[in-house]
């Protein structure tokens, strides 16, 4: 579904049409079968949606979001909506990396995930989005958990394309990750980031570098972060803490793929410790 809005042109009677962009949502639904997670509910509207689950590692399903238009654009607005029910396991991710692209009018594109477990496991895997300079974003990722839930997710962001030799000058981000556990907040990271070479260069910023990546592991101990922090990561700007079970890693990076090799050994060091299975990737990284 397209809306759109009508503006009159400078020095014509005619008018002059502009898109509002795509209204998509997605709706998903497991719960366990027979010693394995089935994606048993599935409704989407627009252009975002998951096709037929896979299990090439037994009784956890993994699903890959979809989203047919390749990118968001400015007055788009997605939704997607999670729930596992008890002894379910599903891991979500994406094929490749989700581009938003320069945005116009002063419209902003929206973008709302809320993700529910009940006494469930989640790995929320998603590949990085890349904020086009420009980009006039609000994103906001919400995790209920409960205190029988186990869960490892990330986030990660690139301003810029930095292979293409272009910089974040311009634009206007609002990106929101909130963890919360039996209704209460366990975690509240809230960032803003506008676009500008100060923003880009400064300690307090992006320190010249362009990928940020956030993961969070629950229910987490000191063990844990002892192992991530033993691991031999290639990168200066990286930190990991626990509070309340919950453990945080962050870091800043050159570029994209440097920041997903990066957390990919992270979640291949948590995995086995947190859920008792060995690190298998989604198949859809490496093809």
């Amino acid at each position: 579904m397209i809306a759109d809005s009508t503006l009159q042109s400078t020095g014509s009677t005619s008018p002059m049409t502009i898109p509002q962009g795509w209204y998509a949502r997605l709706q998903l639904g497991f719960t366990a079968r027979e010693h394995c997670t089935v994606l048993s509910h599935r409704q989407h509207a627009g252009p975002l949606l998951v096709q037929r689950p896979f299990y090439p590692e037994g009784a956890p399903c993994h699903v890959y979001l979809i989203h047919p238009p390749g990118g968001v654009v400015a007055g788009d607005h997605i939704e997607l909506n999670a729930s596992l029910a008890s002894g379910t396991h599903a891991v979500i991710t994406t094929p490749a990396a989700t581009k938003f692209y320069r945005a116009a009018h002063g419209r902003q594109a929206v973008i709302e995930q809320h993700l529910q477990l009940n006494e469930a496991t989640l790995e929320w895997l998603p590949q990085e989005s890349i904020f086009f300079n420009g980009t006039a974003v609000r994103m906001r990722t919400r995790i209920d958990l409960d205190k029988s839930s186990r869960f490892i997710g990330w986030e990660m962001a690139c301003y810029g394309r930095r292979a293409s030799r272009e910089t974040f000058d311009e634009g206007d981000l609002h990106q929101a990750l909130e963890v919360w556990l039996a209704g209460k907040p366990l975690l509240l990271d809230h960032l803003r980031i506008q676009g500008g070479h100060e923003m880009q260069q400064a300690k307090w910023g992006l320190n010249g570098r362009s990928a940020l990546g956030s993961l969070v592991a629950y229910p987490a101990t000191t063990a844990d972060v002892s192992a991530v922090r033993d691991l031999a990561l290639d990168v200066q700007a990286f930190s990991c803490t626990l509070v309340d079970g919950a453990l945080l890693c962050r870091c800043l990076c050159t570029d994209g793929a440097e920041l997903k090799a990066m957390l990919q050994q992270v979640w291949a060091c948590l995995r086995p410790r947190l859920l008792d299975r060995p690190a298998v990737p989604p198949r859809i990284w490496v093809t």
